[in-house]
């Protein structure tokens, strides 16, 4: 795993680093290979604005986002990116086949039409060892 960081128009806390760097390492849990991370976050008057992007393998994400709090920033775009992981693993998991569930194919069958346990043996086409 690879994150960097990029800081614009802005002083470069500690702080911020290691808050970003956790966040963006939290996304490794979603994705199936290494991840590579680029980090940039700028400050325009009050307005602070996170960009993200996440390659693995052949998959790139990204977001940003804006707000007055550059933390609150950086957990908005962790979201959005979140969201993007999911929406794609979600995607390629049913694209395979038989991914769908055999239940959701079954005939609903209430209760009232499941046959007793003696008349199930009695319809059996082969002797039973009573005989």
């Amino acid at each position: 795993m690879n994150i960097a960081i990029t800081f614009r128009h802005m002083e470069a806390t500690e702080a911020m680093k290691v808050h970003a760097t956790d966040k963006v390492a939290k996304l490794q849990k979603f994705l199936r290979q290494p991840m590579k991370g680029q980090v940039t976050l700028s400050c325009e008057k009050k307005l602070h604005r996170a960009e993200i992007d996440v390659h693995s393998g052949a998959e790139h994400y990204h977001a940003h986002e804006e707000s007055e709090d550059m933390y609150a920033t950086v957990d908005l775009v962790i979201d959005k990116l979140e969201r993007q992981i999911r929406a794609t693993r979600k995607a390629s998991t049913s694209r395979k086949k038989g991914a769908d569930r055999a239940s959701d194919h079954l005939l609903a069958v209430s209760d009232d039409s499941v046959p007793a346990v003696g008349a199930l043996a009695s319809s059996l086409p082969w002797p039973s060892g009573d005989e």
